[in-house]
């Protein structure tokens, strides 16, 4: 679900991303890696347009994996 719009690196260049106003984070920037695992998930979890929330999708469990697998993306 993220790659679409994250790209396959994190970067925020994903194929659907590029029409997006904002556009989507680029998870290897310090802007996000500075961001608490908590503010991570809040955002997972309730989305901010255009992004969406992904607490009906996504069980709790996955949403702290993704938090997880986010800070993979750490320079």
């Amino acid at each position: 679900m993220c790659v679409i719009c994250h790209g396959a690196k994190g970067k925020g260049d994903g194929i659907a991303g590029v029409s997006l106003n904002p556009k989507p984070g680029n998870f290897t920037i310090e802007r996000i890696q500075s961001q608490t695992d908590g503010a991570i998930f809040w955002k997972l979890t309730n989305g901010k347009a255009p992004m969406a929330a992904y607490k009906e999708i996504l069980t709790e469990t996955q949403r702290w994996e993704l938090v997880n697998y986010i800070r993979t993306f750490k320079k």
